[in-house]
């Protein structure tokens, strides 16, 4: 594994793995908040933030989800990093089809970014990251974090007036966000990264026993928590749309593909058809990463070719009770 040690780019540091197989997920470092206070280090403001993002990356993808639903384009613009990632980390290429270059510091490494934010950092270097131009420092690298912060402490920016957090669903928002996290958001990399067979078979099964009891939940509801959209659904999606092409592969999650389920698969497409949705997912840069980043999983790097999947297909999830925030109906011309 490659990370930060001391400010020093380490490319020797112990697999995240435990004695047993099992992959052990390394918690993100930087952890502040956006608050509309005086006081506060990081207030609210259009144009101060910039977000470091993979296309490729599921826990980058949900903050992207986010500032599109919340129509914040243009109050919090965005940095890509290439889909390949190799011993040197997420890098810049702006020649590249849907990358950009560092448009603040004109690094050549996210890295440097950690380093610049603090010289003695010791931590793994990830997407998302939220900067702040004004201190020049990172305000937070943890992906609910900032879904969050997006989803709270712009209101004030958004051209979109929605609520992935509205009154009345919180508690459950978060109760699925904490509940779907293991089994399915980790647990895909659970089996992904299992070395040994036991940790492995225990990842798909708690998977898999997750994707049941979600698809008959969704029988009878059009989102996780009734019918409101909200974050969970959010992060719910960023794992789904990539499940057929990467993770029932490249994972060996292979015991049902999310298209086969008869709730799961139209409540997908349902996401996906939400207006500002679609236009955040790359599937290029999705399958380029995964097939060509983890030479343990797959040393050939051999992109897998399917499969071809209709997002776009109608879904008729729009019969069950529940909408979609009124600015979002709005955006697809439906008024019935």
């Amino acid at each position: 594994m490659n990370m930060l040690v001391d400010g020093e780019w380490r490319t020797d540091v112990s697999e995240s793995t435990g004695d047993d197989g099992s992959f052990e997920r390394l918690e993100t470092t930087f952890r502040d908040a956006v608050r509309d206070d005086s006081d506060a280090q990081f207030q609210p403001s259009a144009g101060r933030y910039r977000l470091y993002v993979s296309y490729a990356c599921p826990w980058a993808h949900r903050t992207l989800v986010t500032r599109a639903l919340k129509g914040l384009e243009d109050a919090i613009p965005v940095s890509v990093v290439d889909p390949y990632r190799d011993e040197d980390g997420w890098q810049f290429t702006p020649e590249k089809a849907g990358c950009t270059r560092d448009h603040v510091h004109d690094s050549d490494y996210l890295r440097e970014l950690y380093v610049r934010a603090d010289p003695d950092v010791t931590c793994r270097v990830t997407v998302p990251v939220l900067w702040d131009t004004k201190t020049d420092t990172i305000v937070n690298n943890e992906s609910e974090e900032i879904m969050r912060l997006l989803d709270t402490a712009f209101d004030e920016y958004t051209t979109r007036d929605v609520d992935l957090y509205p009154d009345g669903y919180q508690d459950d928002a978060d109760r699925i966000i904490d509940e779907i996290y293991d089994p399915i958001n980790n647990g895909v990399y659970r089996a992904g990264f299992a070395t040994k067979q036991a940790p492995y078979d225990e990842a798909v099964e708690a998977l898999f026993s997750a994707l049941d009891h979600w698809d008959a939940a969704l029988a009878d509801r059009r989102y996780l928590a009734g019918d409101r959209l909200t974050e969970a659904d959010v992060a719910m999606f960023t794992t789904l749309v990539r499940f057929d092409t990467v993770y029932h592969t490249h994972f060996m999650c292979n015991v049902q593909y999310i298209r086969e389920y008869e709730n799961l698969w139209p409540y997908l497409r349902d996401l996906y058809q939400t207006p500002g949705v679609a236009e955040t997912v790359d599937m290029r840069h999705i399958k380029e990463h995964y097939y060509t980043t983890h030479p343990g999983v797959n040393p050939n790097r051999i992109v897998a070719r399917g499969p071809d999947l209709h997002f776009d297909a109608p879904h008729a999830r729009d019969e069950l009770p529940g909408d979609p925030p009124a600015d979002l109906v709005a955006a697809t011309g439906a008024d019935d």
